[in-house]
């Protein structure tokens, strides 16, 4: 699934259960930090005209960090990073774990190009795959983006917070403030 989906899942993850805004950062980063060993596109990308153009993209993304180990890692982080410890820990874990499911289900490329990943890497090269996965611009990723897009606005009208309280409190409030003036306020 793309990332803008990714983040509005683990989003909501975060929201499932009343949280600080610094135990919600960790939860939703949790869900769409494993798509940093897809950054090797960029050097593609720059290298794309060489003699010899590596594909960093195709040998490390769902590699490096879409595993158990990288999972475990990231959750005793947050545990240690967290305000409410075990509780954010938990949802960092199933958060991360939602990216996975994500992935499996829904990130096919053109034709056969089927997404897996090894869950038990460095210890197992076996990929987990679903051979049902639908396409990455497939209708079922687009009907979940615009969903989570709706409950994102929603709960930001509703709870006076969005997820761009993870970069900039000013402009969350500002952009709660257009939805509230928008839509009127939720405590009437």
């Amino acid at each position: 699934m793309s990332p803008i989906t990714h983040l509005l899942a683990s989003w909501a993850v975060a929201n499932s259960t009343p949280l600080a805004r610094h135990d919600r950062i960790l939860v939703t980063l949790a869900g769409v930090i494993p798509d940093a060993d897809g950054l090797g596109i960029v050097i593609d990308l720059l290298r794309r005209h060489a003699a010899d153009p590596a594909e960093y993209y195709q040998r490390f993304h769902h590699i490096l960090f879409h595993n158990l180990f990288f999972g475990i890692g990231i959750t005793i982080a947050a545990y240690f990073l967290a305000v409410k410890r075990r509780l954010t820990a938990g949802l960092v874990f199933l958060s991360f774990h939602l990216h996975l499911f994500c992935d499996i289900v829904g990130s096919r490329g053109g034709g056969d190009d089927f997404w897996g990943f090894p869950y038990f890497s460095p210890f197992s090269s076996y990929d987990v795959v679903w051979r049902g996965q639908w396409p990455l611009n497939g209708w079922q990723n687009i009907a979940i983006t615009a969903i989570l897009m709706m409950s994102m606005f929603y709960w930001a009208w509703l709870r006076g917070y969005s997820p761009l309280e993870m970069l900039s409190e000013k402009a969350d409030t500002g952009f709660v403030s257009v939805l509230r003036k928008r839509f009127g306020s939720p405590h009437r």
